[in-house]
């Protein structure tokens, strides 16, 4: 094709290497396109006399009144529990988005996937994306940012991209729930966390540390355990816990199903919870007070989170303008701890 070819969108957006919508929405000069991709693609269309005609435009820019929850991808074998937090997220985006008329879809992402945002959004059937993926994130959100898809995130997004983001308060967290074990009396504090290298992570971590330094406590390695947020994670974190520091008094835990495992573990090792060791979450699912034995945990108001996903994703679709929401985390005190 050479550029004096160009009769359509689709023909613009093979030579700029773009989606159709990107082009179309460059060609409408969308705020939500980056404005050097706009510039390439009115460049493109200007040099060959190209003028995008009221019906296609109007087929183009057609609104599916839909927007897709972006989540790991789905092997049936695999559904846990661990999924829970996404299903409670997502009641509250469904909420948000039944109040302003959009319906919700479900899309499973393979990681190595870096198509599916073209064919979601070509093929007109969601307006935008809420993404809740953790593994490859950041892959995901320069997939989205490429094809100028308007999306929001929860968690914290790279600085590179300048997009809608929501995340609960962290190392608010984190101090609270150890500030809160430190009260009742506990010295040897142990510190389950998810992913290391996860930005939420070490925010709840430096929550901790500061909580314990605050009071006078230096933090031992050997009470410092990572695992990836799961029920199985939690008892094994708590396992190395008893072997490396048998004096550990209390676990603050990264999620409610790893502090579910510990208890399991601490229980089963014929230790009292929360006599011998407290235990406190983070998450606030309903699980946590349904537990046998109700969970002390850190609630991210995860009905509120899913309502702001969903209410600043559509407002960003409307208007182009950018947020960036950190919820206020809050603890919650049942019988673990």
């Amino acid at each position: 094709m050479t550029e004096k070819s160009v009769k359509s969108i689709e023909d613009i957006a093979r030579l700029a290497n773009v989606s159709k919508s990107t082009v179309s929405r460059s060609l409408n000069d969308s705020p939500l396109i980056r404005q050097e991709t706009k510039d390439r693609i009115q460049a493109i269309a200007r040099e060959n006399d190209f003028c995008l005609n009221q019906s296609a435009r109007s087929l183009s820019t057609h609104q599916a009144q839909a927007v897709a929850f972006v989540t790991h991808a789905y092997y049936a074998e695999h559904f846990s529990i661990e999924d829970l937090f996404g299903l409670e997220i997502m009641g509250g985006v469904g909420s948000g988005l039944y109040g302003l008329g959009y319906d919700l879809m479900v899309i499973h992402v393979n990681p190595h996937d870096t198509e599916w945002a073209h064919r979601y959004l070509d093929s007109g059937r969601v307006d935008g994306f809420i993404l809740m993926t953790s593994t490859r994130k950041q892959r995901h959100i320069k997939i989205l940012a490429d094809v100028g898809a308007p999306f929001i995130v929860w968690g914290f997004p790279p600085e590179k991209f300048d997009c809608c983001s929501v995340i609960g308060d962290d190392i608010q967290g984190g101090k609270l729930a150890t500030e809160h074990l430190i009260r009742i009396g506990r010295k040897h504090i142990g510190f389950i966390g998810g992913p290391a290298d996860e930005i939420e992570v070490q925010h709840r971590y430096k929550g901790y540390e500061t909580a314990m330094q605050a009071e006078g406590f230096e933090v031992d390695p050997r009470l410092v355990v990572y695992g990836d947020y799961s029920h199985a994670s939690g008892i094994s974190a708590m396992q190395q816990l008893l072997e490396r520091s048998p004096e550990v008094d209390a676990v603050f835990a990264n999620s409610d199903l790893m502090a579910i495992g510990a208890i399991n573990v601490i229980q089963g090792s014929g230790k009292r919870v929360p006599e011998d060791i407290a235990v406190v979450g983070y998450d606030d699912l309903s699980i946590a007070s349904y537990n046998n034995l109700p969970l002390t945990t850190i609630s991210q108001k995860i009905p509120m989170a899913g309502r702001l996903l969903a209410q600043n994703l559509i407002q960003y679709i409307q208007t182009g303008l950018v947020t960036h929401v950190t919820i206020p985390v809050e603890l919650v005190v049942r019988k673990s701890a």
